[in-house]
C-alpha cells in the first residue's frame, strides 16, 4: 500500500476515535442531556473506555484535553480518564511509551523508525522526570491504596530485565525517586511503601507471624505437624534481583540504606550459602552477596562487623534459640524459607535452632574476612578488632577470677556458640590480616599497655593468664617489628607502662618471661636495629592527616572500580565533599580534576549534579586551578567531549564564577571571556567533529536505503497518527534538534548559546573584571548573531545573545554612567543596539526572542532615562536633570533655615 494513503488511513482512524470519544461523552455528561439519558450514557461511556486500546486511548485523550478540542463541560471527565489510564493492566508501560514518543527532547528521526522501539531505546532524561510525575503520584480520585496497589506490579515486572535494560532503569527511577524517595508514599506504612517495599523484603525476610501463601487446595485439611514453605525458591529468586535492579539503577543511597539494613543477616546467610551450585550461585548467592557488599561500603562502621559476627551462624526468623522460620533447600539447588513445626508438636519444650558446624564456622569467618577487608576501611576493622579483643579480655578474666570482678548482664547470658565466634574471628584477624592491624599502632598499644599491666599486676597474686597474656605479647611483637616503627613516636606515657609491664613478666620462668624479656631488649634497642638513613625519618603524621588518606583511598576506589554501582559511586562521592570542605591537605587537586571531569559525562543525573557541586566547593579553596580546568575542558580542542558533558562544565563554570564574585577580576576573568567568545563565534573549527559527521552521514544514508528496499519505496511513519498542525509541528521541532548538531565541523549551537550564558554571567558578577575589551567583542557578537543567526534551530543560540545584552545593561545600571562611557557605550551606541533589538522584536521568528527582544529595548530605554537624570538623585526630580536648573529656591544655610529667593532662569545647554 502506498505510504501516503497508509498515513491518511491512520490520521482518519485517530480522527474517528476522537469524534467516537466526543459523542460518548456528550451522551454520558452533556448539560444539555435528560438526567435519565444521562445515566445510560454514563455506562456506555465507562464501557466505550474499557474497549480502547491503551495506547490508542492516551493519544486521543491527549489531544482531546487541550483547550478548543472538546467542551468546557467534558474536559474534566477526559483529564480523569486520561490521569487514570496507569491503572489498566497495560496503563504503565502504555503511559511510558507515549511520553517518550512525544517529548520534545526525544530525538528519533522517522527514518530511524523502520523498526517500532519496543525496548525502551532514546529515553532522554527529561522524558524520564515527565513519566515519573504522571507515574509516582496518586490520582486525586483514586486512594493511594488503590493506585499503589494497581501500578506496583507492572513496575516491578519492568525490574526484572526482561523488556531491557532502559526500561529497568526507568522503572527503577519511578520507584525509588518518585515515590519510595517521597516522604508521603515511600514512608514505611505508607501506601507506596506497602506496595513496592513491602513485597520484596518479605520475600527475602518473612515478617513475623508470616503465613504460606494461599492456593487453590486452601478447603482441604492441612497437616500441621508439616512445615510449611512460606516463600518458594522462585519467588526467592525474583526478589532478589528486583532488588538489585532497584538499588544498583540510581544512586539513591538513602534509599538503598533503607531496603538494605533489616535485611542484613538474610543476605549474609544467602551469601555464604555452603556447596551452593553454579544456578543457585549466579540466582542467590551472587545478587545477595552483591546487595551485602553495597550496604557495607553505604554505610561501614565496626559496629556493623560485631553484628555480622554475632549473626555469622543465622538461620532465619527472629527468635535465635527458637526461630519461626528457616532457609533451607527445598529441591535439588533450590533455597527456600520453611515454616518451622509449631510448638505444641514437639515434647519437652520448643525445638531447638538449627545449629552450624564447626566447619561452617571456619569457612563463614574467612568469608566475612575477605569481605569487610575489600569493603571496609581498616579503622573500621580495627575498631571491631579492639571491641572483640576488649571482650574476649574480660571474659577471660572473669573466668579465671582476675581482677575483673563487675560483670555486666550481657556477659552473663551471652550464647556460647557466640563467644565461640568471636574467638575464632580474633584469632583469625591476628593471622590473616596483621598488616591491617598495624597500621594503627596507637589504639593496639594502649590496649595491650592495659592487658599486660593487668597481667603483670596478676602475676605478684599468683594468677595464670597465660592465654591473655600470650595475645597481648604477640600483638606487641608485631606493632614492634613494623618496619619503619619509631620509640619517638609512641605516648611516653603508654611506653613507660608497657616497659614497665614487661619487665614484670620477665621475671617469670615460663615461656612467657622469656618472650616478655626479648621484646624487652627489642624495645630497648629497637631505634638503632633500622638502617641508619631510615631513622631521619619525616615527622609522624597527625591522626587526621592518616585517617584523611585511607578516606581518600576509599573514596577513589569506591568511584573507580569497574563493578561499582550508582549508589556506592554516590558514596565515593560524598566522602570526597567531606575532604574538600575540611580543606584536607592529603587531597591531590590535579588528581581530583582528572576525576571528575571524567565522571561528569554520567547519564545518571544525581551523579553529575554531585560533580558540579564538588567542583564548586573546590573553587572556594583553588579558584584559579578549577575555574583554568573547566574553561579548557568546556573549550574542548581535543573534542572530547559530548555536547552534555560541554554543557555540564559550563553550567558548573558559571556557578563557580557566580561564587567568586567580585574576586573574579584580572587575567582569569579575561581568560575566561576569551575563551567562551572563541566558542560562541562561528568561526572555530572541529576537524574530528567534521570526519564524525561524515562517517555518520554515510552509516545513515546506507541505512535509509537498505529501509527503502526492504519497504519497496519510501519508509512508513510508524509513529501515531497526529492532525495536520502537529505534524508540521513535529516537522519544526525535528529541524530545529537536527540544526542544533554543528555542520561541516563548525561548532554545536547549544554549546556556543551555553558559552553565552556564562559570558552574560560573568557581566553580572564583575562587569568590571571583564575589562573593557572582553565586554566590547562579548556585545559584538551578540549583535553580529541577532543579524546573522537568523535561522530556525538559531533560536536558543539568539536566545543566549538577548539575555546577555541584558546582563550587559543590568551590569551598567549597577556600576554607574561612567563606567559606561568607559566601554564606548554612549549615546549613539544606545541608540543603534536598540534599533537592533527593536528589529528583532518586530521580525524574529521565534515568540520568546521577540519577548525577550523587547524587555531588553524597555531596560535601555529606563538605563537611559536613569543616566540622564542622575543615579541616586531621582528623589529630587526635574530639578536635577543635567545642565538644567528650574528650582527658583536656593538654600544659603539649612542649618538655620535662611533662604534665597531668586530669579528663574532657563539655560539651554548642548
Amino acid at each position: 500500500m502506498d505510504p501516503a494513503a497508509t498515513e491518511q488511513k491512520r490520521n482518519n482512524a485517530r480522527q474517528k476515535l476522537m469524534q467516537f470519544i466526543l459523542d460518548v461523552g456528550s451522551k454520558a455528561f452533556s448539560p444539555d442531556v435528560p438526567e435519565l439519558s444521562r445515566v445510560e450514557g454514563r455506562k456506555e461511556w465507562d464501557d466505550a473506555i474499557q474497549r480502547i486500546k491503551t495506547f490508542n486511548l492516551i493519544a486521543a485523550l491527549n489531544i482531546l484535553v487541550r483547550p478548543g478540542h472538546a467542551p468546557s463541560w467534558l474536559r474534566p471527565k477526559l483529564m480523569e480518564a486520561l490521569t487514570l489510564i496507569p491503572l489498566r493492566p497495560d496503563g504503565v508501560r502504555a503511559t511510558m511509551e507515549f511520553v517518550f514518543a512525544v517529548h520534545p527532547s526525544s530525538t528519533v528521526r522517522v527514518s530511524e523508525a523502520a523498526v517500532p522501539q519496543k525496548r525502551g531505546a532514546n529515553i532522554t532524561h527529561e522524558a524520564l522526570e515527565m513519566a515519573s510525575k504522571l507515574l509516582s503520584i496518586s490520582s486525586s480520585s483514586v486512594a493511594p491504596e488503590i493506585w499503589y496497589s494497581s501500578i506496583a506490579p507492572q513496575l516491578s515486572v519492568l525490574l526484572d530485565g526482561d523488556e531491557g535494560p532502559e526500561l529497568t532503569r526507568t522503572a527503577s527511577y519511578i520507584i525509588g525517586f518518585g515515590i519510595l524517595g517521597r516522604k508521603a508514599s515511600g514512608a514505611p506504612g505508607t501506601a507506596g511503601w506497602k506496595c513496592l517495599a513491602e513485597p520484596l523484603l518479605h520475600a527475602i525476610k518473612p515478617p513475623p507471624n508470616a503465613q504460606p501463601p494461599s492456593t487453590e487446595d486452601d478447603d482441604e485439611i492441612v497437616d500441621l505437624s508439616k512445615e510449611r514453605i512460606l516463600v518458594e525458591y522462585q519467588d526467592l529468586v525474583t526478589a532478589l534481583r528486583r532488588l538489585r535492579s532497584l538499588v544498583v539503577s540510581h544512586p539513591n543511597q538513602g534509599l538503598a540504606k533503607r531496603l538494605l539494613s533489616p535485611l542484613l543477616p538474610s543476605l549474609w546467610t544467602l551469601s555464604t550459602w555452603n556447596r551452593a551450585s553454579s544456578e543457585l550461585s549466579d540466582q542467590v548467592c551472587g545478587p545477595a552477596s552483591e546487595l551485602l557488599k553495597i550496604y557495607l561500603k553505604l554505610a561501614p562502621s565496626p559496629e556493623l562487623v560485631l553484628y555480622l559476627i554475632r549473626n555469622l551462624g543465622y538461620v532465619g526468623g527472629y527468635n535465635r534459640q527458637s526461630p519461626e522460620w528457616v532457609y533451607r533447600e527445598t529441591g535439588k539447588h533450590e533455597i527456600g524459607i520453611v515454616e518451622r513445626k509449631p510448638r505444641a508438636f514437639f515434647i519437652g519444650g520448643a525445638p531447638t535452632a538449627p545449629q552450624v558446624t564447626m566447619e561452617d564456622i571456619e569457612t563463614k569467618i574467612t568469608t566475612l574476612l575477605d569481605l569487610i577487608t575489600t569493603t571496609m576501611s581498616d579503622a573500621d576493622i580495627i575498631g571491631a578488632f579492639l571491641e572483640l579483643l576488649k571482650r574476649w579480655f574480660k571474659a577471660a578474666r572473669q573466668s579465671r577470677g582476675g581482677s575483673v570482678l563487675i560483670k555486666e548482664e550481657s556477659e552473663e547470658t551471652r550464647d556460647p556458640l557466640e563467644q565461640l565466634i568471636e574467638i575464632k574471628t580474633l584469632q583469625s584477624m591476628m593471622e590473616k590480616v596483621p598488616n591491617k592491624l598495624a597500621t594503627q599502632p596507637r589504639a593496639i598499644l594502649d590496649l595491650v599497655s592495659e592487658i599486660l599491666a593487668s597481667s603483670a599486676a596478676a602475676s605478684d597474686e599468683d594468677h595464670n593468664d597465660d592465654e591473655v597474656t600470650g595475645v597481648a605479647l604477640s600483638l606487641l611483637n608485631m606493632i614492634v617489628t613494623v618496619p619503619g616503627f619509631q620509640k619517638s613516636r609512641v605516648n611516653p606515657d603508654t611506653l613507660s607502662l608497657i616497659e614497665t609491664s614487661l619487665d614484670k613478666l620477665s621475671k617469670s620462668p615460663t615461656d612467657l618471661g622469656k618472650t616478655a624479656n626479648n621484646l624487652g631488649l627489642l624495645l630497648l634497642y629497637r631505634d638503632q636495629i633500622d638502617d641508619p638513613s631510615e631513622s631521619l625519618l619525616p615527622p609522624a603524621p597527625a591522626d587526621r592527616q592518616i585517617e584523611d588518606r585511607k578516606t581518600y583511598s576509599l573514596a577513589i576506589s569506591y568511584i573507580t572500580a569497574s563493578d561499582s554501582p550508582p549508589p556506592v559511586r554516590s558514596e565515593g562521592l560524598h566522602l570526597i565533599g567531606t575532604l574538600i570542605t575540611s580543606h584536607s591537605p592529603v587531597l591531590d587537586i590535579p588528581g581530583i580534576l582528572v576525576l571528575l571531569s571524567s565522571l561528569i559525562s554520567d547519564s545518571d543525573e544525581y551523579i553529575y549534579l554531585r560533580i558540579i557541586k564538588l567542583y564548586t566547593l573546590l573553587a572556594g579553596s583553588h579558584p584559579r586551578a578549577v575555574t583554568n580546568d573547566l574553561l579548557d575542558q568546556f573549550i574542548d580542542a581535543k573534542e572530547t567531549y559530548s555536547v552534555d558533558a560541554r554543557q555540564r562544565f559550563a553550567e558548573a563554570l558559571s556557578q563557580i564564577i557566580e561564587r567568586l564574585g567580585e574576586t573574579f577580576t584580572g587575567d582569569l576573568a579575561q581568560r575566561v571571556g576569551d575563551g567562551l567568545l572563541s566558542v560562541a563565534g562561528r568561526r572555530a573549527h572541529r576537524p574530528k567533529t567534521e570526519a564524525r559527521q561524515a562517517r555518520e552521514a554515510k552509516v545513515q544514508e546506507r541505512k535509509n536505503k537498505e529501509a527503502a528496499d526492504a519497504w519497496g519505496g519510501e519508509v512508513p511513519d510508524f509513529s501515531d497518527p497526529t492532525t495536520p498542525e502537529e505534524k508540521a509541528r513535529n516537522e519544526i521541532l525535528e529541524r530545529i534538534v537536527e540544526g542544533w548538531e554543528s555542520k561541516r565541523g563548525s561548532e554545536d549551537i547549544r554549546v556556543r548559546a551555553s558559552a553565552l550564558g556564562v559570558l552574560g554571567m560573568g557581566m553580572e558578577v564583575n562587569v568590571r573584571g571583564m575589562g573593557v575589551r572582553v565586554v566590547n567583542l562579548a556585545v559584538e557578537l551578540a549583535v553580529s548573531i541577532l543579524q546573522v543567526e537568523r535561522g530556525v534551530e538559531g533560536g536558543i543560540l539568539r536566545r543566549g545573545a538577548v539575555m546577555m545584552v541584558n546582563e550587559f545593561v543590568r551590569a551598567l545600571d549597577r556600576v554607574g554612567e561612567g563606567f559606561g562611557f568607559g566601554f564606548g557605550f554612549g549615546e549613539r551606541a544606545r541608540e543603534d543596539l536598540m534599533r537592533t533589538l527593536g528589529w528583532v522584536r518586530d521580525t524574529d521568528g521565534d515568540g520568546l526572542v521577540r519577548r525577550q527582544a523587547g524587555e531588553v529595548v524597555e531596560s535601555l530605554e529606563a538605563w537611559g532615562v536613569r543616566r540622564l537624570v542622575g543615579k541616586g538623585e531621582e528623589d529630587k526630580g526635574m530639578g536635577m536633570l543635567r545642565g538644567l536648573v528650574v528650582n527658583p529656591i536656593e538654600r544659603v544655610n539649612p542649618a538655620v533655615g535662611e533662604e534665597k529667593v531668586g530669579r528663574v532662569r532657563i539655560e539651554e545647554v548642548e
